[in-house]
């Protein structure tokens, strides 16, 4: 299994945060996940919030493009990015043509 893919115009990303890191970035494909390292606490949500505000820079789209389907409170998450404008190197482009 991939760590996202493309539902539409929506990217459905399968995240595993790290938080407590030095500098929130975007990591490395780690199975099935994409490594995201976060550079706040994990109590309440806090750390998921400052992710979802880091990835919609990423991703130039509002915060209200990222939704958190699962997993706001734990590291596991999957997230739904509705139209992206820009993607990351290590996010493949959706196929064009192809039947979601």
């Amino acid at each position: 299994m991939s760590f996202c893919h493309w539902e539409g115009d929506t990217l459905v990303l399968n995240v595993l945060g790290r938080p407590r890191a030095g500098r929130t970035a975007i990591g490395e494909v780690i199975g099935s996940q994409l490594e995201i390292h976060v550079a706040e606490r994990p109590v309440r949500g806090q750390a998921t919030a400052h992710m979802v505000a880091f990835l919609a820079e990423e991703f130039q789209v509002p915060q209200s493009a990222i939704v958190v389907v699962f997993g706001v409170y734990n590291v596991n998450k999957q997230l739904r990015i509705t139209a992206p404008r820009r993607l990351p190197a290590v996010i493949p482009p959706p196929v064009q043509g192809s039947l979601f």
